[in-house]
């Protein structure tokens, strides 16, 4: 056996032997490596009598150290007997799925910067998580129908735009960001809290095929056959936050899931948006509390998700592509021009002068400078408004 794949079995052990999140393995196996640390423990659980000098010149050993490593060990010891890697791997193999550790291509670089928090391993069915352009959709599973509108319309054109849309797979808008994504065929990364052999909740189990089958992919950091738990879920969360680019939380109550993503988000640096609803809706209150306390800016639309997920410079959003935008860059005279051209049919320059209140010579001035703009258009020997100007003009 080489040693990446003594590598790639030890922290398909770990994956098992502890809970996500479990931050002293993570340390113990970023010391030590995966096998050798996987060893020292089968050893101290053996002799009863942790070897602290085998751990190695990297490993900081202190008494508190020492401490917090035996009262990890004993925690350990419970689940050591139960944990089988080939059966595992077996389970893994019957529905397709794999393992997928650091180094591997398809490991998510983003999961590295969660530190000693980080999985020792994913349970990948699909294509893999990894990709370049990845923002996380969550909210609450008791979403209303803005709030599902809403999620479907992001993701679809986030998929349009070419972004893989990440969530959580449960009901509500994590079902609705992953349609969207679908339905725009784009690739959707569901990361679950259980075992990628059962589908949880069981209602979307259709929906977790296709995402697969549509070249997305479902992925979870505990072995096939694990249940989904309370505690799963929360530490479920900080995997979305850190596998994607940015976390987009649509519609989430005060007390919220969707929020813990947006603050393990933040605590990464990574931006967070959200989005705004009605005052008066007990559904969008955890949107509107990340947004006051500063957690969050405010996105209405996918450009504005791109934008705040994309790359400096590339992905910065057009101002002339902004509702209003054209208008408010405009002096009096040249909007009174906008306002008189027509949407369709085309108007004399002397038609646009008489409805402008303006000399011919001025509306002539003024739409030359608004087809440079790109505002309006000639049509014969008529103007009129350009295509799509007839939404910024209002």
């Amino acid at each position: 056996m080489t040693a990446h794949e003594a590598d790639r079995r030890a922290r398909a052990a770990w994956s098992a032997l502890v809970e996500p999140g479990d931050e002293v393995a993570g340390a113990l196996v970023q010391a030590c490596g995966a096998a050798h640390a996987l060893a020292w423990v089968e050893e101290a659980l053996a002799t009863g009598r942790p070897d602290w000098g085998v751990l190695g010149p990297r490993a900081d050993v202190g008494d508190a150290v020492r401490r917090r490593l035996s009262a990890a060990v004993r925690r350990w010891g419970v689940r050591r007997p139960h944990v089988d890697v080939d059966r595992d791997l077996e389970a893994a193999a019957r529905v397709g799925a794999r393992v997928v550790v650091p180094g591997d291509p398809g490991w998510p670089g983003g999961l590295d910067d969660l530190g000693a928090a980080a999985p020792p391993a994913l349970w990948v069915r699909g294509e893999g998580p990894r990709h370049a352009r990845s923002v996380a959709l969550v909210g609450a599973r008791a979403c209303t129908g803005y709030g599902e509108r809403v999620a479907v319309d992001l993701a679809v054109d986030l998929a349009r735009r070419g972004w893989q849309v990440v969530s959580g797979g449960a009901y509500g808008i994590d079902a609705a960001a992953h349609r969207g994504a679908l339905v725009a065929e784009g690739r959707t990364l569901v990361v679950l809290a259980g075992g990628v052999d059962r589908a949880y909740p069981v209602g979307n189990a259709r929906l977790l095929e296709e995402a697969v089958h549509s070249g997305g992919a479902v992925v979870s950091e505990v072995p096939p056959g694990a249940v989904p738990t309370r505690s799963r879920f929360l530490q479920r969360n900080r995997l979305i936050a850190a596998t994607a680019r940015a976390t987009v939380v649509v519609e989430a109550a005060w007390r919220s899931g969707a929020a813990s993503t947006a603050h393990h988000a933040a605590r990464l640096l990574r931006p967070v948006g959200a989005v705004p609803g009605a005052v008066t809706s007990a559904a969008s209150a955890g949107c509107h509390r990340l947004l006051r306390d500063g957690v969050a800016v405010c996105v209405t639309d996918a450009a504005e998700v791109v934008e705040l997920a994309g790359d400096v410079g590339a992905d910065v959003l057009d101002a002339s592509a902004q509702v209003g935008a054209p208008r408010e860059g405009l002096d009096p005279l040249a909007r009174r021009v906008l306002d008189a051209a027509p949407r369709r049919g085309g108007r004399s320059t002397q038609d646009v002068a008489v409805r402008a209140g303006t000399t011919v010579a001025e509306a002539r001035d003024m739409l030359g400078l608004l087809e440079l703009d790109g505002l309006v258009r000639r049509v014969g020997s008529g103007w009129v408004l350009a295509e799509g100007d007839e939404a910024r003009r209002g």
